[in-house]
């Protein structure tokens, strides 16, 4: 399952939806990763960023959970979605990376692209969804917000450094 695909279900919109859930693990989980190996190099302004985004994911998860409650479709399993996920944008780790900044920054962009996608793909859909349409992309194009704040703040940091 792409968002390149043409969503024409409930079920396919869930399961795009569910691969959001895992790409803001997937950013929980390197904001934290490098908060806890990397905390003797980091400095407040590192820190925040870091909690913030993690914060942020956690949040993200929340409302994507709620809009595949709304659609009523049968979850597909955890370890389903994730392979998916890490096939698609798990090909980096947070070592891959020369420093924090630019691990966060890779982390923040690859979740802004996927929302905009997802959105793209949504309004291009003609498919009836049990949710409705206008919530559903008012609460992507919010999130899609937040990602890009988050790539305005890491770059922002960057640019100080």
């Amino acid at each position: 399952m792409s968002v390149s695909q043409r969503i024409a279900s409930d079920d396919q919109l869930a399961r795009l939806l569910q691969i959001g859930i895992v790409l803001e693990e997937v950013v929980e989980a390197r904001a934290h990763h490098h908060y806890q190996s990397l905390d003797a190099e980091l400095d407040d302004e590192i820190e925040a960023l870091l909690a913030d985004a993690a914060e942020e994911s956690a949040e993200h998860r929340q409302r994507l959970e709620s809009l595949i409650e709304g659609l009523g479709v049968d979850s597909v399993p955890f370890d389903e979605i994730e392979s998916l996920v890490d096939a698609r944008y798990g090909r980096t780790r947070p070592e891959d990376f020369d420093g924090v900044l630019y691990d966060q920054l890779c982390n923040e962009e690859t979740a802004y692209k996927f929302y905009d996608d997802l959105i793209d793909a949504i309004e291009d859909s003609d498919a009836e969804f049990t949710i409705d349409r206008a919530e559903l992309l008012d609460e992507l194009h919010a999130i899609r917000e937040d990602e890009a704040e988050g790539v305005s703040e890491v770059t922002a940091v960057m640019e100080r450094r």
